[in-house]
C-alpha cells in the first residue's frame, strides 16, 4: 500500500483506489463514457459503489461495450437474458431504466448534438469546485441545486433512476464537480 492520502471513501480496496486515483472527478466528455456512468450510478442506488465497481467488467459485456444505439434496441428477450446474468445487478427496474435511458440519451443527443453538450450545461461546461476545500468527507453534500436541476430536467425528458442524489454522484464521477477533500493528494494536484 502506498502512503498517499486519499478521500476516506477510497479505503484500501485496490479497485476503489484505482477508481479514485484515475477516474473520480476527472472531466468526461465522451457520450459512451457518460452513458456508462449514468447507468452504473443508477444501478448503484441502494447498493455500495464497490459492489457496482466489482461488477463493472460484466456490465460492460452485458451492455454491448456501452454501445448506446445497441442498448436502445434491447428487447424484452434481451432484458430477460440480463435478468439471468449473475455478473451484473439483476434488478428488473434498473435494467429497464438502462434501456430506456439509452433511448432518451439518443433523443437528447439529437437535440443538442451530443449528450455531453446537454449534460455539461448544468455546470456551464466547467468543473465546479467548492469555494473552500471540504475539511472532511462528511462535509461533502449528497446533492446540490445543480443536481436538483439536472434531475428535474432528466425526469421531464423521461429518464429514470436520476434522482438528485444519483445525479450528484454522477456529477462527481464524471468530473462535473471536484469534491476531493483537503487532505487528498488529488485535491492538492488539481488545476
Amino acid at each position: 500500500m502506498d502512503s498517499l492520502q486519499r478521500c476516506p471513501w477510497a479505503g484500501n480496496d485496490p479497485d476503489y483506489i484505482a477508481y479514485h486515483d484515475n477516474e473520480w472527478g476527472v472531466p468526461v466528455h465522451d457520450d459512451v463514457k457518460l452513458f456508462e456512468m449514468l447507468v452504473l450510478e443508477g444501478f448503484q442506488a441502494g447498493l455500495s459503489w464497490l459492489t457496482v465497481l466489482k461488477k463493472r467488467p460484466a456490465f460492460k459485456l452485458a451492455f454491448c461495450q456501452w454501445d448506446i444505439s445497441r442498448v436502445a434496441r434491447f428487447t424484452e428477450k434481451d432484458i430477460r437474458a440480463l435478468l439471468e446474468n449473475s455478473g451484473i445487478v439483476r434488478n428488473r427496474l434498473k435494467i429497464h431504466s438502462a434501456v430506456s435511458n439509452a433511448r432518451r440519451l439518443i433523443e437528447v443527443a439529437g437535440e443538442y448534438g451530443t449528450f455531453d453538450a446537454y449534460i455539461w450545461k448544468f455546470t456551464k461546461g466547467e468543473t465546479m469546485r467548492p469555494p473552500k476545500p471540504y475539511p472532511r468527507w462528511t462535509a461533502v453534500p449528497c446533492k446540490t441545486p445543480f443536481s436538483d436541476a439536472m434531475s428535474t430536467d432528466l425526469k421531464k425528458r423521461g429518464f429514470s433512476f436520476v434522482g438528485s442524489d444519483i445525479c450528484y454522484s454522477f456529477m462527481q464521477a464524471v468530473g462535473m464537480v471536484d469534491d476531493h477533500v483537503r487532505e487528498c493528494f488529488k485535491y492538492k494536484v488539481r488545476p
